[in-house]
Formats: C-alpha cells, structure tokens, sequence
C-alpha cells in the first residue's frame, strides 16, 4: 500500500471517529462497495457494542458488533426472532412489496415449522452425501481451470467462482444443467436492488424473479408425480413437512436456496483468490505446503465474511449489554465486525492462512440457523483449491474487484486476474 493510501485511509478512520455516536450509521451499501465500512465497525465495537441507529434507508435498527453478543442473540431465538426477515430491508423495497404476498422461507421462521423444513433439505448436504459429490465437483473444477487463457487477462469472479458454484448448485436441484446460469442471474436478481447487478428497474425484478418460481414450479410439478429422488425439490416434494406447503412458502425456500448455494461460495472463491495476492506470504506459505487448504479456506470465510450481517426481530422488550431494546425493534447481528474482534481473535485484521484455531468465525452463523450448507462450502473451496495447486504456479490479481453494493452479501462483481503459466 503507498503512504498515499494509508494517509487516506487515517483521513476516513478520523472521520469516522469524529461523527457523533448517536447518528453513526454502518448500513450503507455505499461503504461496502468501496470497502470503506471498517472504522465504522471498530468504533462501535470500542464505544458501543450494542448501538441504535435512529434513522437509515432501512429505518431504525440495532447494531451487534462483538463476538460473543452476536452468538448471544443468535442463538437466542425466543427473544430474537427471525419470523420478519433475517436481511434488513430497504424502506424503499418495503414499499415494493406493500399488498403482496410474503415469502417466508425456513430460515425466516422460528421452531417448530422451521426445525420441520430444513430437516426436509438437509439430507442433500449430509455427509455421505457430499462423499458422493466430491468427485463430480472435482472433476468439473478441473475442467473449468483447464480452459482458463493462460497469459491474458480475465475475470476470475465470471469464469470460475458463478461457474462451479453454478454447477453444484444445478446438481442440488437437478436443475437443467445447460441452462446453470440462470441460477446465477436469479440470484444476482433476487439479492440487487435496481441500478446495481442486473435489475434495471422494481419491475423488471419483479418479473425476472415470477419467470425464476414459474421455472421451479415446474421441477415441483414434475417431482411430486414422480418416484422421491435425491434432489432439494424431490425432498421438498415428498418430505412431509413441505409437501403440502404454501405456494409463497416453496418460493421463499427456493430463493433461499439459490442465494445460499450460490452467492457465499462464489464470492469466498473470489475471496481467497484476492486475499491471498493481497498476503503474498501466505500465498508462498500455501504453496510449500499444500496440506494448510483447509486452513486457508476457514481463514477465507472468516476473513471474507461472504455474509455481512443477519436480522432479527425483538418479542419483547429485553436487557441487552446495558441497553433496552424494544419488542419490535430490528436488531442487526454484524458477522463482519464479530469476525474481526480483537477480543476473541487474535490479530484478527491479518490474514493468517495458519492459525492455531481457524474455525473461530461466525460466517456461518449459530445456533439453529447455522447456515445448513456450509460443509458443502467448505468441500468446494478445498477442492478447487487442491486443483488450482496442482495446475497453475500463481494467479495474479492485476486490478481491484469491483465490490457488491450491498449491506448483506459480501462479494465481488469482477475480480481481474491473470495466469502466467501452468505447471
């Protein structure tokens, strides 16, 4: 970094910290698409773990910035609901969606119903069954590494990450798998607001996302009359939790499962790519020694974070770090300020490809939301990952990604790369 750089960076932070604390509002995708956001979290979690934002394009909300508050209230369920949303939404997407139907998904309901339909998934991401995967994933990670150009520059984030995120996620489905892609848009869709990715405009979101569940409306149509088989739709079809669900409630779970198999492995892929260039020590360190992947790919998601922050609802008024939050109130569980807190991890702003304890992070969340699919994240990293070793000696990050414009996920749109050599 030039002194430049770091001369602004110490304008921001000081900045930052000259705002009043009362107003000091961290949920703006703004800060995130310029990876400014930063100071905002490591003030709160010295000044005001447990902080209120009185007004935002969200509305008010509560912001969780430490470690251990966060795992408190999400595994507090009782009094932190998830019945409303678990993304803060926009007063702006709000009044989209007044007089139209909700679309609760598992992860937006509380127990029972919620332990019911995920227990309906889970069998799709159980161990054997992701023994079963591995080699399928493997094999296509192979292909697509063997038809990236070798010395011309090239987005990372289009031809890799979507790809074999694209890939597995059409496998879960068995959705059709020429058409893979769709699945990527849907979900770059879904998680836009107009003006950023593909949405142009509320209406053409709308519509997109209505030909996205007429697609999957169809699969449904087609596995309910059909023998059970080991895809997500067949096990909704078939499980008897869902099988008789709402219409809105298959939606929401579809969309779940579009965003989640798809945008936080895409972008820690991406992640690793970027951090690693950006700790060209670590990147010798993995090199030498390949066995420290699975490290490497823990200490990417804590340090990526591909999900910056979950939502919940109060039930009631409750005491909370010295401060009364209100029933009713949005409480905003920052999982990319938790994983950076100095008081649980050490260092926790380095990247370190070896740490004695590289599973300390939250990405994943706690408690009965931890995030139902992430062995299947941490499979396809690795595997990509031992194939990247075996065929390429570097790639080179030769330009900054452009970042998502977005408070939820953490990602990037393009990450421009080039590869000098094989092996």
């Amino acid at each position: 970094m030039s002194d430049g750089s770091i001369d602004l960076k110490h304008e921001a932070r000081a900045k930052v910290f000259a705002e009043p604390l009362e107003t000091l509002n961290p949920a703006r995708p703004d800060l995130f698409a310029q990876d400014a956001f930063w100071p905002y979290f490591e003030r709160l979690r010295a000044e005001a773990p447990v902080h209120y934002t009185p007004e935002s394009a969200y509305g008010p909300f509560w912001s969780i910035t430490k470690y251990n508050d966060i795992m408190a209230v999400d595994t507090n369920h009782q009094v932190f609901s998830s019945e409303d949303g678990i993304a803060l939404q926009s007063l702006e997407a709000k009044a989209q969606t007044v007089g139209r139907p909700t679309r609760q998904s598992f992860i937006g309901m509380d127990p029972p119903k919620h332990d019911e339909q995920r227990r309906a998934v889970s069998p799709a991401v159980a161990p054997s069954n992701l023994a079963q995967m591995a080699p399928v994933i493997r094999e296509r990670a192979g292909k697509i590494l063997d038809g990236l150009p070798i010395g011309e520059v090239f987005d990372w984030v289009d031809l890799v990450s979507k790809e074999l995120t694209a890939m597995t996620l059409a496998t879960l489905f068995d959705f059709p798998f020429e058409e893979r892609r769709k699945l990527t848009y849907w979900s770059d869709m879904m998680t836009n607001p107009p003006g950023h990715g593909p949405a142009k405009s509320w209406e053409q979101k709308r519509s997109e996302i209505e030909v996205c569940f007429e697609a999957f409306d169809g699969l449904w149509n087609e596995r309910v009359n059909a023998d059970p088989k080991f895809d997500l739709i067949s096990m909704m079809a078939h499980a008897e939790a869902t099988r008789n669900m709402d219409i809105h409630e298959y939606h929401g779970n579809v969309t779940l499962l579009i965003i989640g198999g798809n945008d936080t492995t895409r972008n820690t892929i991406s992640g690793s790519v970027y951090a690693l260039n950006k700790n060209p020590d670590q990147y010798d360190k993995l090199r030498a020694n390949p066995e420290l992947i699975p490290s490497m790919v823990s200490e990417t998601i804590r340090w990526q974070t591909p999900l910056a922050h979950m939502s919940r609802t109060a039930t009631q008024d409750f005491e909370f770090g010295g401060k009364t939050i209100h029933e009713g109130d949005k409480v905003m569980m920052w999982y990319v300020s938790g994983n950076r807190d100095e008081d649980v991890i050490e260092n926790p702003n380095s990247y370190i490809i070896d740490r004695a304890r590289p599973r300390t992070h939250m990405s994943f969340g706690f408690g009965i939301h931890r995030c139902v699919g992430n062995r299947l994240a941490e499979l396809q990293l690795t595997i990509i990952w031992e194939e990247m070793l075996k065929r390429f000696p570097v790639i080179q990050v030769v330009g900054e990604p452009v970042r998502t414009h977005s408070i939820f996920v953490k990602g990037y749109e393009t990450l421009p790369v080039i590869i000098p050599a094989r092996n």
